[in-house]
């Protein structure tokens, strides 16, 4: 075999514990499959005594991080931190400036610097991989890059956050409502103790923003991606979606047509008929439809140390063989500037929740603003008293421009006669 693959490994937390593990456990088969060693030669993190289950004594402990892209020993740098900007941002730059390889399981700053760092990568002739970035363990970038690299890639859409479809699959198995499942999901290590990037869709976003770029050819572009979350999903909405057939999922889902490239995260209605909607637990799922393979389903774990750490060291097993090409599937310079295509034009069927008053007339007006949109109702439902006096009313609408949902919403804007805000799931096609 010839000379190890030599790796400076930033970040100690649980995914960097399991990289070390997993080359500890499946060193030799690793070295056979990449026909050579990879071996951490240097580690680095903010502390230095914590106790990480593994023995951290036989490589190199580097105070300053920053100072792994410039170590002597080291051929590829492997950034765990976490974080856009930052320490990240300045390692990923530094090591490329220094023709190293870099391995990132980083989606947020891939998703807001991936096109800066791509051209990096290429002007120095070095590899940068981020195939931890998305859905964990589940090689969808991959998929898309090589495996369907053939293909014209139609749309791409997928459960691309653990925490959420673990906290909807429970709220569905167990008819408990949202803040109830949140603190267990937290309690179990599913949910940060600040879940915002989670439950407002943001995580989803970063990943969706990856696979449009790998998808499409396009420039990543994160700030074009709408997102909305499961703050405001209630127990009755899964009830009523179970009722009318389908199951609540938060999906990314990103298509290029000819007025632009449309990318958005939001709680879906999912047909049961659909295998997305089997999906549960922190579980990831992603779709991708081409032009000659038809459709593909990837599913796995999308996030954990086992898992997370097998998609890093499979980038690292690329570089040790000599097979990385450019990050987003073609130069960085043949990535096209999209336009983001306008979400109103899009047709679509809805699930309009709302919560009201019990008066009379609550019915005749919400009837008239859909009605004055152009809304069609498809059907619509309402609900006894909640504890609180108010009542549930539900509409699903036949297929529509969603402007003119968004027009109908917009007309009952300060109704005396809905308490709260109204909800607004799409139902998949």
């Amino acid at each position: 075999m010839t000379k190890p693959l030599r790796i400076a490994l930033a970040g100690l937390g649980t995914v960097g514990g399991g990289v070390i593990r997993l080359i500890d456990a499946n060193g030799a088969l690793i070295a056979r499959r990449a026909g050579r060693p990879i071996e951490i030669v240097a580690i680095s993190a903010r502390d230095r005594a914590k106790d990480r289950g593994v023995d951290l004594s036989r490589f190199a402990w580097v105070d300053d991080t920053a100072a792994l892209s410039h170590h002597d020993d080291a051929d590829v740098v492997v950034e765990l931190i976490g974080g856009s900007d930052g320490p990240a941002l300045a390692l990923a730059r530094s090591t490329l400036a220094a023709g190293k390889g870099f391995v990132t399981a980083n989606k947020a700053m891939i998703a807001h610097h991936g096109l800066e760092l791509a051209r990096a990568a290429e002007k120095a002739g070095a590899a940068l991989k981020f195939e931890a970035a998305v859905a964990g363990g589940i090689p969808v970038i991959k998929g898309l890059r090589e495996g369907a690299a053939a293909n014209e890639i139609a749309r791409v859409y997928g459960i691309l956050n653990g925490t959420c479809n673990f906290i909807l699959s429970k709220m569905e198995a167990e008819g408990r409502d949202f803040a109830e499942v949140l603190a267990e999901a937290q309690a179990l290590g599913f949910a940060e103790s600040d879940p915002t990037f989670d439950i407002d869709g943001i995580d989803a976003a970063h990943k969706l923003s990856i696979l449009s770029s790998i998808a499409f050819g396009t420039q990543p572009a994160f700030g074009d991606v709408v997102a909305n979350g499961i703050r405001h999903v209630i127990a009755a909405d899964i009830a009523e979606a179970a009722a009318l057939g389908y199951r609540i999922r938060l999906l990314g889902f990103a298509e290029d047509g000819p007025h632009g490239l449309f990318q958005r995260v939001h709680p879906h209605l999912v047909p049961v008929s659909h295998p997305l909607a089997h999906v549960t637990g922190a579980t990831n799922a992603v779709v991708a439809e081409g032009n000659f393979v038809g459709r593909l389903l990837f599913q796995g774990a999308g996030a954990g140390d086992g898992p997370t750490a097998s998609a890093v060291v499979a980038d690292l097993i690329d570089i040790a063989r000599g097979e990385y090409g450019p990050a987003f599937a073609m130069p960085a310079d043949a990535l096209a500037a999209h336009q983001a295509a306008d979400s109103g034009d899009r047709r679509a069927r809805a699930y309009v929740r709302f919560t009201v008053t019990d008066k009379v007339g609550v019915l005749a007006e919400i009837a008239a603003a859909m009605r004055d949109a152009g809304v069609s109702i498809e059907s619509l439902i309402q609900r006894g008293a909640m504890p609180d006096g108010s009542v549930l009313v539900a509409i699903v609408t036949h297929e529509g421009p969603e402007r003119s949902v968004a027009q109908a919403l917009e007309k009952l804007r300060g109704s005396q006669s809905l308490v709260g805000q109204p909800m607004w799931m799409h139902i998949l096609n």
